[in-house]
């Protein structure tokens, strides 16, 4: 607890449990965050748990704990520590165990969490005497700060009840390193950018402490700026160059303006799908890890370092383009791409029941304040808060982006809350991922948190149904009947008001953000509206036309004329 306290640790997230019962016993003896100490933060799963950690660590940038008893209790962190590790999160974990005399021996509830935990994190250590103890935890502490990732200290129940016996001497905490790039792969990169004629960038979560140092080398050399889902809050904002975002979930010109460069710059993103990055561009990388460099197409001109540090050294040595073709060439083309495909998402949607789902998000976009942090579950909330939601600078973004869970949404809003109390958090949840993890409802109310669960219910797991359709799949598997979780909020505490009529949305959003306290609005939207890209290959359209007729002789004929009509009208056109 010293060591925590020492880190500037001040809540554990988690479910007591007894062999964490002596660590939870300690946290009561530190009186409290309000007395300095650690407060003791219950949630009803600890998958929860391990979420929460992770969203007040990725805000905070600084150490967030979360803990789970024996056996199960441990097991359920599992999920939302591998959310926070590969989304570079600081988050310890203290995994209690069964009685160390009894390891080995298939013991009630044993499992091995120094075995289970390697994958999804950076440090992961047993401890199995008292004397190990203070060292272990202080490793751990330093490796999860230094390394961004997760660290998990398995402890034993028996052990936690000892006195620590060796030097528990306050930590030294490191603070968080630059990489500097060697010259060499500075003035080839320079050389690279000199020779090209038209350059594209491309940027990722790494520039989020370069965003102007980006803007002002795209305005030297006339490059037009697209970004990843984990890049939008770090370079969108105060982007003139801005061309939208590629892949499934994507907008705008990006994509097609990448693969029309003579040069594609990639900035500090480790863009997982391939087949959304040109193979026939001459392409440079510049990343603080190296080795994501050419880890997902060839690249050209590798640069180890810091984006910042990197751009630091690389403008003086770039010559202005004078020449802006390319650049208006395609700030041209993703104006009109927004007003003709996103756009029309949302043009005379106030009439349109079911509620689309596009003009709700442009109507939150609208009410939410501008320093509000959204957490967004997986599917197609994603797709709607990244084409709808704005970043302003100030808002924050949190969502499972490299993992991909679902029921992420809630917990995330869980520790943006408590970590923030000051901010407006808003939950953007769909009612596939709200379901599974249900029951946080009763934390949030417990603690009378003021988070705002805008709720988008379609009763489908739409973005599966989406990727059947395009792979000529019948959807099957993926609706279920409608639920009333006005009914559900309302009995845990929560504010919650259900909304049919678009023309409706407006004041149910501005009530909830009005409410003090906790507030859900479910919004019923149409199931059939489906995130359309804005680049369709042929297999897709081929995929997606075989899964209509077959849905077609099935008997579904009703299903695909609706379908249609919600989504046809969206298709881009010359």
């Amino acid at each position: 607890m010293e060591f925590l306290v020492g880190a500037g640790v001040r809540r554990i997230y988690g479910i007591v449990g007894d062999s964490l019962n002596p660590v939870v016993d300690e946290v009561r003896r530190t009186g409290g965050s309000a007395k300095g100490g650690i407060d003791w933060i219950h949630v009803r799963h600890e998958e929860a748990a391990a979420f929460a950690a992770s969203a007040e660590a990725q805000l905070t940038g600084e150490l967030a704990v979360c803990a789970g008893s024996c056996g199960p209790g441990n097991l359920h962190l599992i999920n939302g520590l591998y959310d926070a590790h590969r989304s570079g999160a600081p988050v310890l974990a203290i995994a209690s165990h069964i009685p160390s005399a009894e390891i080995g021996s298939g013991y009630f509830q044993e499992t091995h969490p120094d075995r289970l935990f390697g994958e999804c994190s950076l440090y992961n250590e047993l401890v199995l005497t008292s004397d190990q103890a203070p060292r272990v935890f202080g490793s751990a502490i330093r490796a999860a700060i230094s390394g961004q990732g997760v660290a998990v200290v398995t402890l034993p129940g028996d052990i936690a009840e000892l006195k620590a016996t060796s030097s528990t001497a306050p930590l030294v905490l490191p603070g968080r390193p630059c990489v500097v790039p060697d010259a060499a792969s500075v003035e080839r990169l320079a050389q690279a950018i000199n020779d090209a004629g038209s350059v594209a960038i491309f940027a990722g979560h790494g520039v989020r402490d370069a965003h102007d140092e980006v803007i002002a080398l795209a305005e030297q050399i006339g490059a037009p700026i697209g970004h990843s889902l984990r890049g939008k809050e770090a370079i969108q904002h105060d982007n003139p160059f801005d061309v939208g975002m590629t892949g499934l979930l994507g907008y705008g010109a990006a994509h097609a303006g990448m693969h029309d460069a003579d040069l594609l710059l990639m900035l500090g993103t480790d863009f997982p799908y391939s087949q959304f990055l040109p193979d026939d561009v001459k392409t440079a990388q510049v990343d603080i890890d190296a080795s994501a460099l050419g880890r997902r197409t060839r690249v050209d001109v590798p640069v180890h370092g810091d984006v910042l540090a990197t751009l630091q050294a690389l403008v003086p040595l770039v010559r202005r383009k004078d020449d802006r073709t390319f650049l208006d060439t395609w700030l041209a083309r993703h104006d009109k791409m927004m007003h003709r495909t996103i756009g029309a998402y949302t043009r005379s949607a106030d009439k349109l029941v079911p509620i689309h789902p596009e003009y709700a998000a442009s109507i939150l976009d609208d009410l939410a304040d501008d320093d509000a942090i959204f957490t967004t579950d997986t599917g197609m909330c994603n797709v709607w808060t990244a084409r709808y939601v704005n970043p302003t600078g100030d808002r924050r973004f949190i969502a499972s982006m490299l993992h991909g869970s679902m029921a992420n949404a809630l917990p995330h809003a869980i520790g943006a809350q408590i970590s923030h109390p000051g901010r407006q958090v808003v939950s953007i949840s769909g009612d596939g991922g709200l379901s599974m993890l249900l029951s946080e409802l009763l934390t949030v109310a417990m603690y009378r948190l003021p988070i705002k669960i805008v709720l988008f219910d379609n009763s489908t797991l739409g973005m599966v149904k989406a990727e059947m359709l395009v792979d000529g799949l019948p959807d099957f598997g993926v609706d279920v009947p409608q639920v009333d979780y006005t009914a559900i909020a309302a009995a845990a505490g929560l504010r919650a008001e259900r909304v049919e009529d678009p023309t409706q949305i407006r004041q149910a959003l501005s009530t909830a953000f009005a409410t003090d306290g906790p507030a859900l609005v479910q919004l019923i939207t149409d199931p059939l509206a489906l995130s359309i890209p804005p680049t369709i290959t042929g297999e897709q359209v081929r995929g997606f036309a075989m899964a209509l007729s077959k849905v077609v002789l099935t008997g579904g004929v009703g299903e695909a004329v609706q379908m249609a009509r919600s989504n046809l009208r969206n298709v881009p056109r010359p």
